[in-house]
């Protein structure tokens, strides 16, 4: 089983609506460091969102353009190198990514990568639902999304820390 401490806690970032990037008003959580991602990262990574039941699990990197999905929460696990990668849209934040760390974004917000080592690996997965869809921050496809990111269930578990994990906790709908 992948090397995860049971107290982690993410950072947390609230990105707004920027009339192109709807974003989304639960928050986007970063744990930094979370996975002792070992000898073989992408599959430690696999296996760690697979056993909490995120699945149509993917290995690539991130984008170099913005985009969003508006159908499906989506967590990404760093296994190998480092980013720096625009979350939120163009007013979000540009945050440096590395080995072990677990970006875990909620419908809507933005990402695309600035910049990368040439090793950089990203394991991807989504939580049961519909499968990902791909938007670019358009008028047309932000006015879509405002209808559907309402839509997107909140997730039965963390995919980092399973049931018991802190997003369960931190994307409560008001």
């Amino acid at each position: 089983m992948p090397v995860v401490s049971p107290d982690a806690e993410p950072q947390t970032f609230v990105f707004q609506d920027d009339g192109l990037v709807p974003n989304n008003p639960m928050p986007f959580l970063l744990y930094k460091g979370a996975v002792g991602v070992g000898s073989n990262p992408e599959a430690t990574i696999e296996q760690l969102f697979g056993s909490n039941g995120w699945g149509a699990i993917w290995r690539n990197g991130v984008y170099d353009f913005a985009h969003y999905h508006a159908t499906v929460h989506e967590v990404l696990g760093v296994a190998r190198g480092s980013a720096r990668v625009q979350f939120g849209g163009a007013h979000g934040r540009a945050l440096e990514i590395a080995a072990g760390d677990v970006a875990i974004l909620p419908a809507g917000t933005g990402h695309q990568c600035l910049s990368a080592s040439s090793d950089f690996s990203v394991v991807g997965a989504y939580p049961p639902g519909p499968p990902m869809d791909l938007q670019r921050p358009t008028p047309e496809n932000h006015a879509r999304a405002l209808r559907t990111i309402p839509l997107v269930a909140v997730p039965a578990t963390d995919p980092v820390l399973g049931r018991d994990g802190p997003l369960l906790r931190l994307w409560k709908r008001a």
